[in-house]
């Protein structure tokens, strides 16, 4: 059994981190490259880095910025926002990321999928996918959570495995920055639908929220961002906890 993770994110808004609640009212949470380089030296298994308005604003990432959170790093480093072709998937990986996260660009050229991950591996290629509940089903949001789509939340999971993408960051918009747990019901079902790692996004607000993700619903890896960032829960706490509570992790 591969052992779980546990993934800090990065949200990265004008250069710096910011965390909000349900994708709106976001606070400043502090320098991308200091947090990145604390997560590393406390234990983190990967880093996420997101350029949260990259689509929005129609611009590139900013290169700069994750060549010197590379730098400072010693953990795996995935980065999104705003990638709209392999060309730019190949300027972020020599930049120093280990993988991309794609959102918005695959809703829209859902073949970008099947090209990257020919051309630089399933391994390097990250679906993202924001949902939030609609009735009893889940609709696909893009543009950083701003634009609803008409795909159904499950079915578009499905597609991007089979296209190729090597993991899926899932994220539930109503649960982001509630502290509320995460969507164990989606995970779950997900889990039996996809034969990719799930990395769950969304609603993390202690301990025992990250072990049910992991023992109730059998996922892969645990995304949070506020409550490291604000140093209410320490990683190696959490780990210890974890390991106490049965679960394989890396201290």
């Amino acid at each position: 059994m591969l052992a779980k993770r546990i993934i800090p994110c990065l949200d990265v808004k004008d250069g710096r981190v910011v965390k909000g609640i349900n994708f709106i009212n976001l606070k400043d949470a502090g320098s991308a490259i200091e947090l990145a380089e604390r997560y590393s030296d406390e234990g983190a298994d990967e880093l996420v880095f997101l350029d949260i308005t990259a689509t929005q604003e129609k611009r590139n990432i900013l290169i700069d910025l994750v060549k010197q959170v590379a730098k400072v790093i010693r953990i795996p480093f995935t980065v999104g926002g705003g990638i709209k072709s392999s060309d730019e998937i190949d300027e972020i990986l020599k930049a120093g990321a280990d993988k991309v996260s794609l959102n918005s660009s695959i809703v829209k050229t859902p073949g970008l999928i099947d090209e990257a991950s020919k051309r630089f591996g399933s391994q390097a290629i990250v679906a993202a996918i924001d949902v939030k509940k609609s009735g009893d089903n889940y609709k696909v949001y893009v543009e950083g959570g701003r634009k609803e789509t008409s795909l159904d939340g499950l079915s578009w999971c499905i597609e991007v495995c089979e296209r190729g993408a090597g993991e899926i960051l899932l994220t539930w918009m109503d649960k982001d920055g509630t502290r509320s747990g995460y969507d164990l019901e989606f995970l779950k079902k997900l889990g039996e639908e996809v034969t990719i790692p799930i990395i769950a996004s969304g609603g993390a607000g202690n301990m025992m929220h990250f072990y049910e993700a992991f023992h109730k619903a059998e996922t892969d890896a645990c995304l949070a961002a506020g409550l490291f960032h604000y140093g209410e829960m320490k990683i190696g706490d959490l780990k210890s906890f974890l390991i106490n509570k049965g679960i394989e992790i890396r201290l």
